[in-house]
């Protein structure tokens, strides 16, 4: 069978497994006595052993079966859970992950499992000498000996076509993934209608040593024994005609069957491993690059209707206008239904981050409990790919410099065990992520003298405002560390995340309080590919403004003008706001138009006035990213094509505020 074709659904499935056996892990860390970790821990490692075993990699095979053993020896009370079991399902799971890597890059000479297999093995090892795979076969089976050669112990099933009978070898590795292949290999030489036992059971072991199936087939009797026997620890084959009642087996693809025992094996199938009464998932997984081209042709889509808009306004033809209303209403439903599409709950980031903070806090030696929050909220999936980085070395940095160690707490009155938060919410049309946590917060008069070292500030200054804090610590290769760990203290923590947020178009912020710990709020756009915009005038030149950052808009009144300490603002509504002039960002002359427009941006808590010429309406955009020009002002995020294929740079608010 080719299962090169099933690499990459391979590979899919297994992270899905890996991270359910990284979340398992962590909850029996927390609570070795609990049984349902261990159970979660063992339908993920017994998934994983079947597929990889099915798709011919060995050594994920082998060290998914060594962990299995391990953990059903757990299951069964033989072993306890203690440190040492725990550190070994921990290392045997990191090695997995890099043995399904390897495996599906053809790269399997290069995978190394005997060290943790080595090590599963002397772990599991009991004094009766009984192994747990043995137990499990016990469990699942009937009782009985092995029949002898020649003799079939499973009575025929009823159902349509030839009954087939197949013999596993006593001493077979992986017996009842061999009996599942052998069932696939029978299904592509036509249909089988009947299993027994189901499948669910052949997956778990369940059987002697033979099995029988009905085989609807136009295959000749000779030819089915003959290719069921060329197969790997078949050890007999019997062909023989008969028909009976028909009973239907759905048989799937094998990655598909053989992820079906997470939730099989439970009792609520039919006998024949069939689940009457349950719809078919209505999904399909898709490669992110078609995603890309439709987000791509969308995008044209609507730099093509902004041109039929001025196209049909000139022209002023009623039949027209009510063709391009009608073909904008449908773009725009297309728009929304392929966003949407895009959209994925951050979950598939944030799982990996309990392990992370984990290995984190051990390694340092301190006690932290970590909890994330808002895992459903979605995020466009070209965003989502980007936020991992920035907030892994927010959570390093937080245990490394924000979460003092126990003793440290516990002179300071704090429980021994720190607190670190993940948490992601809708703001309008912008997600929130934050990472707080209640350690020692920044020693701002460290930063101050850190700086003062470096000639950063002033050698009078005595304290700095939480802007001038961010700006320091996000300077490239500014540190307050004494050292360098394999944690942090290099100086490219809040650097690398100020950098990677701004060019998503979003912004940082960081509030800290000495010894009550530190908040750092990430904002950004929920997507980049289309957003909303203000456009506005600034001489000959347009300029578009994201409609997520605007407030309100208002004229420009000579008599609303003040300065205070030396700086220009508006007084609107008894609100003070300070005033930024588009034209002096610019470099340009100043203007006498006596009609100027005050855009009021908002970002956070931050507020602002930008004076602009004119204002030329609202427009959907589609934003194309750029590289910067060195030497030039870093006051946009990217640029659009509008409807008269004029281009437009984009304001990066953020840069403003």
């Amino acid at each position: 069978m080719d299962t090169s074709r099933y690499a990459d659904l391979f590979l899919t499935e297994s992270q899905e497994h890996l991270s359910a056996i990284n979340h398992a892990l962590l909850d029996l860390e927390r609570a070795p006595d609990s049984s349902e970790p261990v159970n979660a821990l063992f339908r993920a490692v017994h998934t994983m052993k079947g597929m990889s075993a099915t798709m011919g990699y060995a050594a994920v095979a082998e060290l998914a079966h060594e962990l299995e053993t391990l953990l059903d020896q757990l299951r069964q009370g033989i072993r306890i859970v203690t440190p040492d079991v725990i550190d070994a399902l921990f290392t045997a799971s990191d090695v997995l992950e890099v043995a399904v890597g390897l495996s599906v890059a053809n790269r399997e000479t290069e995978i190394d499992v005997a060290g943790p297999i080595d090590r599963l093995r002397a772990l599991g090892a009991t004094d009766g000498g009984t192994s747990s795979q043995a137990a499990t076969k016990s469990a699942g089976a009937s009782s009985g000996a092995v029949p002898a050669l020649g003799e079939w112990s499973i009575p025929a099933p009823r159902g349509a076509g030839r009954l087939v009978r197949v013999r596993i070898a006593p001493d077979a590795p992986l017996r009842g993934v061999r009996a599942f292949m052998a069932v696939q290999t029978a299904q592509k030489m036509g249909t089988v209608t009947a299993c027994v036992p189901s499948l669910d059971e052949l997956k778990e072991d369940g059987f002697v040593a033979d099995f029988a199936m009905r085989l609807v087939s136009t295959t000749a009797a000779a030819e089915i024994e003959k290719t069921l026997r060329e197969m790997l620890d078949v050890e007999a084959v019997s062909v023989e005609e008969g028909e009976g009642t028909p009973v239907v087996t759905t048989i799937a693809s094998p990655i598909a069957d053989a992820n079906a025992v997470n939730g099989g094996g439970n009792g609520a199938g039919s006998a024949d491993g069939s689940a009457p009464g349950r719809s078919a998932q209505r999904n399909v997984r898709i490669d992110l690059r078609r995603l890309d081209n439709l987000m791509n042709l969308i995008g044209e889509l609507v730099i093509a209707r902004g041109r039929l808009f001025q196209l049909s306004t000139a022209i002023a033809d009623a039949a027209l206008d009510e063709t391009v209303m009608q073909a904008s209403r449908l773009i725009s439903d297309l728009q929304d239904e392929i966003m949407t599409s895009r959209m994925v709950p951050v979950w598939q980031v944030f799982d990996r981050f309990p392990r992370l903070v984990r290995d984190a806090a051990r390694t340092l030696g301190k006690q932290i409990e970590f909890t994330v929050e808002g895992k459903e909220i979605e995020l466009d999936r070209s965003l989502l790919d980007e936020i991992g980085d920035p907030v892994v070395h927010l959570l390093r940095n937080a245990v490394d410099h924000g979460i003092e160690s126990a003793d440290v707490r516990t002179a300071a009155g704090k429980p021994p065990e720190g607190r670190l938060s993940l948490s992601a919410l809708r703001d309008r049309s912008a997600i929130v992520i934050r990472v707080s946590d209640d350690g020692k917060g920044i020693d701002r008069d460290r930063v101050l003298a850190k700086a003062k070292e470096a000639g950063l500030v002033e050698s009078a200054r005595s304290e700095l405002s939480d802007d001038e804090l961010i700006k320091l610590i996000s300077r490239p290769g500014f540190s307050t560390a004494e050292r360098v760990t394999d944690i942090s203290g290099r100086g490219v923590g809040i650097d690398a995340v100020q950098t990677r947020i701004r060019a998503l178009g979003g912004s940082v912020e960081i509030r800290s309080l000495p010894k009550q710990g530190t908040t750092v709020t990430v904002r950004l756009p929920l997507t980049l590919a289309i957003v909303r915009a203000l456009l506005a005038r600034v001489g000959d030149e347009l300029y578009a403004l994201p409609m997520t950052h605007v407030n309100e808009t208002v004229e420009l009144k000579t008599a609303q003008l003040r300065r205070v300490k030396g700086r220009e603002v508006v007084v609107l509504r008894e609100e003070v706001l300070p005033l930024l002039r588009m034209r002096d960002l610019m470099g340009l002359p100043p203007t006498d138009s006596a009609k100027q427009q005050v855009i009021v941006i908002e970002m956070g808590d931050k507020h602002a006035g930008l004076i602009v010429d004119e204002l030329a309406g609202q427009q959907e955009i589609v934003v194309k990213q750029f590289d910067g020009v060195r030497g030039g002002l870093a006051l946009f995020s990217g640029a659009t094509i509008l409807g008269d294929g004029a281009p437009a740079l984009i304001l990066d608010v953020s840069s403003l505020l």
